[in-house]
Formats: C-alpha cells, sequence, structure tokens
C-alpha cells in the first residue's frame, strides 16, 4: 500500500537524517535501504483528499499471511473520470512494483466494470518471466491472480472515491 500512497521513509542515524523515497527503500525480500545505526524515524504519507479511494486487496499464504498476490489502488475521481491511478502489487517479485499499464489505462477513463477489467489484465510483472514461485503457488498461477486481485483492489477503490 505504501508503495501505491507514494510514502517516504525518514531515517535517522548517528550520519543524520535522511529521506528515502518508497521507489529506493524496499530493496528486496526483508531488505531495504536502512544503512548501519539508522533507525526508521518517520513514515510520511501524503493527506487524503476529496475524491480519492483507495484499497488493498491480498491473498494471504494460509501458514505465513505473507501475501502470495497483493494489490494496492489508490484513484482520484474529479466528475466521473479518474484524474490520478497509482497501483502496485506486490507477492510476485521480491519488492512490491507499480503497475504503471494499468495506471495509463485508467487515468482519463470513466470509471466501470469493463474499464476496471481491461487494466486489471494490462498488468504485468516488471521482472518479466522472473516471478516468485514455491510449493504453495507456482509463477503462472500467482501471474493468473494478480489480475483478479488487481480487479478487486480497483473496484472497491472506485467504489471508496465516489462516496
Amino acid at each position: 500500500m505504501l508503495v501505491a500512497l507514494g510514502a517516504r521513509f525518514l531515517p535517522a542515524g548517528e550520519n543524520g537524517d535522511r529521506t528515502i523515497a518508497v521507489a529506493d527503500f524496499f530493496q528486496g525480500m526483508m531488505a531495504t535501504a536502512l544503512g548501519d545505526g539508522e533507525i526508521l524515524r518517520t513514515i510520511e504519507i501524503p493527506a487524503c483528499q476529496p475524491g480519492i479511494g483507495m484499497a488493498y486487496a491480498k491473498f494471504s499464504h494460509p501458514a505465513s499471511r505473507y501475501a502470495v498476490v497483493g494489490a494496492a489502488a489508490v484513484v482520484h475521481v474529479e466528475d466521473g473520470v479518474c484524474t490520478v491511478a497509482r497501483v502496485a502489487v506486490g507477492g510476485l517479485e521480491p519488492v512490491a512494483a507499480r503497475a504503471t499499464a494499468v495506471e495509463a489505462i485508467l487515468t482519463g477513463a470513466r470509471p466501470s466494470e469493463s474499464t476496471i477489467a481491461r487494466a486489471a489484465e494490462a498488468w504485468s510483472p516488471s521482472a518479466g518471466d522472473d516471478v516468485l514461485e514455491d510449493v504453495f503457488a507456482s509463477a503462472d498461477y500467482r501471474r493468473a491472480m494478480a489480475v483478479v486481485y488487481v480487479r478487486r483492489a480497483l473496484a472497491k477503490a472506485f467504489g471508496r472515491a465516489a462516496v
């Protein structure tokens, strides 16, 4: 969700304070950009404005509850048109990634079931064919579920933006 929201991380350490953009903070499986001797002091999340809807849809691993697939959506709707869409997908790669192809389809469009479905189908992993897999879920299964969970997150986010 923090990737879709465009969060910023502010660690403090012996060399002072710094700011890390969300795109640079998460670096791999259980790895961050925090340096030795740093502690995360603050996470800045942009304020929610009228017309913004957000949602997170997750297919959890039954034992760990970690996301096998997770999709986060933040949308802004003005006069019935999506003016901003930020979508991030996690669980398929070591780091959650923005789904820019999905965002491009939605931006400037009127939200509808067909638009959401078409946008969700445009999702693709940034790593291409290098999607995580394990005994619980194959790479192909994760790819297929990503479309489902992106669609669910978008539908919920657009529903919340309309309220």
